[in-house]
């Protein structure tokens, strides 16, 4: 049963990865690493009871806006030449 929500989209639960599944998502970085730019407010995740929860959807949105940004290495090179 889907509950509606108040901007007219269904609401799915979209299950949490944890760091060790998120870390492996996200091309293999270190898990240690991942728990740092989380605790950081760097990525987007959840504390729950101790442990880090993220939602592949919000990394997938994070990783975009890192490749798409102005401020990215390689595009700071491109513009430059």
């Amino acid at each position: 049963m889907n509950q509606q929500l108040d901007h007219g989209r269904s609401a799915e639960f979209e299950p949490l990865l944890d760091t060790q599944a998120a870390a492996k998502l996200l091309g293999n970085i270190h898990v240690k690493t991942l728990q740092r730019y989380a605790r950081q407010g760097e990525v987007p995740g959840y504390r729950i009871g101790g442990h880090w929860y993220f939602r592949a959807s919000e990394l997938d949105a994070w990783l975009r806006s890192r490749i798409n940004s102005a401020c990215h290495p390689c595009r700071r090179t491109e513009e430059a030449e």
